[in-house]
């Protein structure tokens, strides 16, 4: 797996351990080798996670719609921009292009992001796995609704055929 998307806040207003998870875990995907796929946002962690690769050597693509570009908020650490018309398009090439796909603490946006990869994956649109990356149990809620959902038969496709939680770096890592 070498192209990773992954899905991130872009918001300024987090406390510091979320930036540094983002930059620590960029600064893995360069020295690995690894692609990072990404927003293309200039702030908050797709902003510490593009630094991180770049900081060692590593590729950024960032799939960038046109109001960011308006608003000139595109990063700077981006190696090959790929423009796209709203937030839906972004999603649909940010799957496209990546391998895995790897969920940072995020809002909204991020949520989308998850629940579409994962709805897509379970009618069959594509094979792509989605990675809760729950270190300090960020994302604990929300994996108790979906084991709830799944326990239920809410869920047609089993959670751990396109979701996997990984709850410190090297479960991580091993993933990758």
């Amino acid at each position: 797996m070498d192209k990773i998307g992954v899905f991130c806040a872009a918001s300024n207003k987090l406390e510091p351990q979320y930036y540094e998870l983002a930059e620590q875990f960029g600064k893995w995907l360069g020295e690995n080798g690894k692609t990072l796929v990404y927003g293309g946002a200039n702030s908050g962690l797709m902003e510490s996670i593009a630094r991180g690769v770049k900081a060692m050597g590593g590729k950024v693509v960032g799939v960038v719609p046109g109001i960011l570009e308006k608003k000139c908020r595109k990063s700077d650490f981006i190696d090959v921009t790929i423009p796209c018309g709203d937030l839906n398009e972004r999603k649909a090439i940010l799957v496209e292009q990546s391998d895995i796909l790897v969920a940072l603490p995020g809002g909204i946006g991020t949520l989308d992001e998850i629940f579409t990869v994962m709805a897509a994956h379970s009618i069959g649109y594509h094979a792509k796995r989605v990675v809760l990356f729950d270190l300090n149990g960020f994302w604990d809620g929300l994996y108790e609704v979906l084991q709830e959902l799944d326990r239920k038969h809410f869920v047609n496709v089993p959670l751990e055929e396109y979701l996997t939680v990984a709850r410190t770096w090297e479960e991580l890592y091993a993933l990758l």
